[in-house]
C-alpha cells in the first residue's frame, strides 16, 4: 500500500496536465505588457523609489518590542476571594492569583552600541523587555522612562553593533510634508505607512501642553514608539498616539517632535530620569466669576489652589488664592504655559514671579527647585 500513493499522485498530474494546457489561452492576453510600464520615469515613480530606499535604510533600525509584567488578579478582580463568585464561575480554590500580561510596541535604535528610543507607556511598570531587531531577539534594560514627555530609553543587553537612525530637525517640519511611519501595529512586524504632516504644534494631547506633530500616516496600536520619517530619511518624530473612538486608525495620529525627544533622551541617559524645574503649586483655571470677584482684567493666568509645604513657592511667600500672571515678565496664559516655562528653567535659577493678590499685582523672587 505504501507504493500506491506516489503512483496515484503522479498519474493524477499526467491526466490533468492536458486539461490545464487547454485552458492556458484563457489568460494569455493578461500576459501582455502594460503600455504604462517603462513608459518613462514619473515623479510618482521617483517618490516610490524614495519610499523603497527609506524602508531599506531603516528596516534594521526599527525594533519590535514585547513586554511582560505580572498582574495581581486579586487587584484586577475584587471578587477573586469570594467563594460564591469562584464557585459560580467554576474557579478552583488553588487557581493562580497572578497572571502574565504581555504588551507590544515599537522603538528605534539611536546608537551603534544598542540604545533604543521608545514611548514611556510601552514599557511602563513592566518586568521584562525583549527587542527584536534584524530578526534577532535581545533582552533590553530600561535606562530611564519619563511619563511627562512619554519618552523612554532602553539599552540592549550584550554586545553587538547596531544601525542607528538619523535625526532631522523637527523645527523645520511644515504642514504638507511627506512623512512615513515604520512600526509593528497589532504585532505585524516592520509595517510601512505614509502620509503627510497634517498639523504642527498640537498641544491638546496632555495637560502639560507638550507640542505634537499631527499626521495622517496610518498609526495603530503597536506603532507607539516608532519613528516618523521625512523624505530625506531623517527621523523627525516619535509616534505616540492616535485619535480614535474605536482604537483603529482614522487618519489622525500624533508624534513627539524629535528635537523635544532628544532633550529627554540626553537627561535619561545621564541621570536615568528628567530633572525638571518645580515651584510646588497646584493650579486651577480662572473662571469668569473669579475674574469679576478678584477684579482681574482677563481670565489669563493661573489660580493657585494649594501650595506644597517648604516648596519654592511657599518659601517665596505665595499663598493659596494668588493668581500667577507672569514669570520674568512673560505672560502666563494658562496652567500648561506655566508648566512648560518652569520645567524649562534650570534648577537653582532665580525667577521673578508676578501675581495678583488683594486686587493688585505684586512681585516675588523665587528659586526654582527640582520636581520630586
Amino acid at each position: 500500500m505504501k507504493k500506491i500513493f506516489p503512483l496515484v499522485f503522479i498519474l493524477s498530474i499526467v491526466l490533468t496536465a492536458p486539461e490545464l494546457t487547454g485552458q492556458s489561452s484563457f489568460l494569455s492576453e493578461t500576459a501582455n505588457k502594460s503600455p504604462l510600464k517603462n513608459s518613462g520615469t514619473s515623479i510618482a515613480h521617483e517618490l516610490q523609489n524614495t519610499f523603497h530606499n527609506i524602508y531599506n535604510q531603516y528596516k534594521d533600525s526599527v525594533v519590535f518590542i514585547s513586554t511582560e509584567k505580572t498582574v495581581n488578579m486579586k487587584g484586577f478582580n475584587p471578587f477573586m476571594d469570594d467563594p460564591v463568585f469562584r464557585e459560580f464561575f467554576g474557579m478552583k480554590e488553588n487557581a493562580p492569583k497572578t497572571r502574565k500580561a504581555r504588551g507590544l510596541g515599537t522603538g528605534f535604535i539611536i546608537s551603534s552600541d544598542g540604545y533604543i528610543c521608545t514611548n514611556h507607556h510601552v514599557v511602563q511598570n513592566v518586568d521584562t523587555v525583549t527587542v527584536t531587531v534584524a530578526d534577532n531577539s535581545y533582552e533590553a534594560q530600561i535606562i530611564g522612562s519619563d511619563a511627562v514627555t512619554d519618552i523612554a530609553l532602553l539599552k540592549i543587553k550584550g554586545k553587538g553593533v547596531f544601525k542607528p537612525v538619523y535625526f532631522g530637525n523637527s523645527d523645520d517640519v511644515k504642514v504638507g510634508d511627506f512623512v512615513m511611519a515604520i512600526g509593528n501595529p497589532f504585532g505585524l512586524d516592520k509595517t510601512f505607512t505614509s502620509g503627510v504632516v497634517s498639523g504642527t504644534g498640537r498641544r491638546q494631547l496632555d495637560e502639560t501642553g507638550n507640542s505634537h506633530i499631527q499626521t495622517d500616516a496610518a498609526i495603530n496600536q503597536g506603532n507607539s514608539g516608532g519613528p516618523l520619517i521625512n523624505l530625506d530619511g531623517e527621523v523627525i518624530g516619535v509616534n505616540r498616539a492616535i485619535y480614535s473612538a474605536t482604537g483603529g486608525n482614522i487618519g489622525i495620529g500624533f508624534a513627539i517632535p524629535v528635537n523635544f525627544a532628544k532633550e529627554t533622551l540626553l537627561e535619561l541617559q545621564k541621570y536615568g530620569k528628567v530633572k525638571r524645574g518645580y515651584i510646588g503649586v497646584a493650579m486651577a483655571p480662572i473662571t469668569e466669576d473669579i475674574v469679576k470677584k478678584l477684579g482681574l482684567h482677563s481670565n489669563q493666568g493661573v489660580l493657585i489652589s494649594s501650595i506644597v509645604n517648604n516648596s519654592p513657592a511657599a518659601k517665596a511667600g505665595l499663598k493659596e488664592g494668588d493668581i500667577i500672571l507672569k514669570i520674568d515678565d512673560k505672560d502666563i496664559k494658562d496652567g500648561a504655559a506655566l508648566i512648560q516655562l518652569v520645567s524649562s528653567k534650570k534648577i537653582g535659577t532665580s525667577i521673578k514671579i508676578t501675581f495678583w493678590r488683594d486686587k493688585k499685582s505684586e512681585n516675588r523672587t523665587l528659586t526654582i527647585g527640582e520636581r520630586p
